[in-house]
């Protein structure tokens, strides 16, 4: 299905500064388009870059190490790369809302939640603290929290992990946001809560009409969420298409790899589930050319050349590693 463009991403590269003063690429030269009403998901192990990618989309990477080194991050025709502080403000929370991977950590421990969801209102919607007050307590029974008059009262602490996760979600969602970013939102919830958490994201995804982009590390929460998928690795985008056309014919390597070390109905019990060989290399060690490749043993001195992205079949994209686009697993 094709939809409006409300995000374009273009030629995106992120770089850490090393204590050396070397600067070291976590996302290098990335393109991607969310269309409006639409889901993307972004996957890969951890350290793909996918988290770093995604908090540059607002610019929200820690300081003063993070820098964004080239690039477009095109939303409703704006480039954000360029927005002053003052429109920052007015996108991030406002046009924009992002839901955090470790709530505890996104919640101010000393204010209570209801305090918190309503400062965001009178912020970014300009309510008076009464009448934000009564918006933060309708938001917190629109994400499907019980007594939400006291539970708005309570601190972060003496709430549950699902609870403190909804309350993100609540925040993120208080200006109706045309964008919601996703960062793992359901890390360190336990099997049942997660499906709570990802249904509720799907029901304001629609009740919103909003798109949205989902970090995860989990193809199977792809496959029940996301219109389309980048799967990410070495801080390159090495596959993307429809989620349908990526699980039918995956054609890279890696994407190979990952779906084959997802578990399956008709796999015994206890049995030990496939692993993907090698280790990811740290990020000063990257090569320049295929970086799944340079964790399989090839060697570095065959490793120079970057191959570009062809489109294989219509929307369906592979980084164009010979190698990889063979069964090389």
């Amino acid at each position: 299905m094709n939809h409006p463009t409300l995000l374009e991403v273009r030629n995106l590269s992120v770089a850490f500064e090393s204590d050396d003063g070397r600067l070291l690429r976590a996302v290098d030269d990335i393109s991607f388009t969310v269309g409006r009403g639409e889901c993307l998901g972004i996957v890969g192990e951890s350290g793909s870059g996918k988290s770093v990618a995604a908090m540059s989309l607002v610019r929200l990477l820690p300081r003063p190490a993070g820098r964004i080194l080239s690039g477009e991050v095109m939303f409703e025709g704006e480039d954000v790369l360029k927005m002053t502080p003052s429109q920052l403000h007015e996108l991030r929370g406002g046009r924009v809302g992002v839901i955090f991977q470790e709530p505890m950590n996104a919640l101010n421990p000393v204010h209570t939640v209801g305090d918190q969801i309503a400062e965001s209102l009178m912020l970014h919607r300009g309510l008076t603290a009464d009448a934000a007050w009564v918006e933060a307590v309708n938001l917190l029974r629109h994400v499907h929290i019980p007594n939400p008059d006291l539970r708005a009262l309570e601190y972060p602490g003496s709430l549950s992990g699902g609870m403190r996760q909804r309350i993100v979600i609540a925040i993120a969602l208080a200006c109706r946001p045309q964008l919601i970013i996703a960062d793992e939102p359901t890390t360190a919830l336990d099997v049942t809560v997660q499906q709570q958490i990802l249904h509720l994201l799907r029901e304001l995804r629609r009740d919103l009409s909003a798109s949205s982009i989902l970090i995860t590390h989990d193809l199977g929460v792809v496959a029940q969420n996301c219109d389309r998928v980048l799967v990410m690795y070495g801080g390159r985008v090495v596959e993307s298409a429809e989620v349908t056309e990526l699980f039918g014919n995956p054609r890279h390597a890696y994407t190979r790899a990952l779906l084959a070390s997802m578990p399956r109905r008709n796999y015994e019990r206890k049995s030990i589930l496939p692993t993907i060989p090698g280790m990811v290399a740290p990020i000063q060690d990257y090569v320049e050319g295929c970086r799944f490749c340079q964790r399989l043993g090839v060697p570095e001195s065959r490793l120079t050349k970057r191959y570009p992205l062809v489109e294989v079949s219509p929307g369906h994209w592979v980084e164009s590693c010979p190698r990889c686009m063979t069964d090389i697993i």
